[in-house]
């Protein structure tokens, strides 16, 4: 169910200085839980709430946050794409990614459509606090594991192409190739994105045409040794 949601009137006064934040998220049990954690934050106060991009920027236009909470994965306007959708009217505004994906395949995506910060659904409530906090302050945020692994990245690669194969892939492709990669069908992907069959089949098209795959079962075999080494 699509959700917007203002701060209730009856909310309590907030100080001066507490940020406005938005929290987006297709997942009423999570979102509902962050922001009530979050509501007891002095320095932190909830504008809004949205399911879905559409309600997210109907939300960011009317109740002005300074920053947004958003999550990768939603149905319809993936959150990477909401975050240049968000950046080209409030080029201000500070977003930070919340997913349950592994950074690896996402965190370096979101940085570069304009995100400050990428956290895993997975961290503890305070860790997502910490996150929000050093990006309102101007900083960036990512995993220590991350950041290393984005150090190393940038040092070696003067010498050479450490980049994946799945680098050539727009965001939506990366979605369909990890769900392909958890054994989903045509079907079950296609109403997990909220997308046509048809759509999906001239997404796995572009894959295999991408990735330089014979035929769509050398792709899916692909796809599930990709997900098994990067989820371990």
């Amino acid at each position: 169910m699509n959700t917007l949601a203002a701060a209730p009137p009856s909310a309590p006064a907030v100080a001066s200085s507490a940020k406005r934040l938005l929290v987006v998220d297709d997942h009423p049990i999570f979102r509902h839980g962050i922001c009530q954690f979050l509501s007891q934050v002095p320095d932190v106060a909830i504008c809004g709430e949205a399911s879905n991009a559409q309600m997210a920027l109907e939300a960011m236009r009317n109740q002005k946050p300074d920053v947004v909470l958003l999550d990768v994965s939603m149905p319809g306007t993936n959150g990477i794409e909401l975050v240049k959708h968000m950046l080209a009217e409030q080029p201000k505004l500070t977003i930070l990614m919340l997913s349950m994906h592994d950074e690896s395949l996402y965190a370096l995506r979101a940085m570069r459509a304009g995100a400050k910060g990428y956290v895993m659904k997975q961290q503890a409530m305070e860790t997502i606090l910490d996150a929000l906090r050093k990006v309102l302050s101007g900083g960036i945020y990512v995993s220590p594991q991350f950041s290393e692994k984005l150090i190393f990245k940038s040092i070696a690669g003067s010498t050479g192409d450490l980049g994946s194969p799945v680098d050539k892939l727009s965001d939506r492709e990366i979605e369909v190739l990890q769900l392909f990669g958890r054994h989903k069908s045509t079907r079950e992907i296609g109403e997990a994105l909220h997308l046509s069959v048809k759509t999906i089949e001239t997404h796995r098209t572009h894959i295999k045409e991408k990735l330089g795959f014979k035929d769509a079962e050398e792709m899916v075999d692909f796809a599930v040794e990709w997900m098994t080494t990067i989820e371990g």
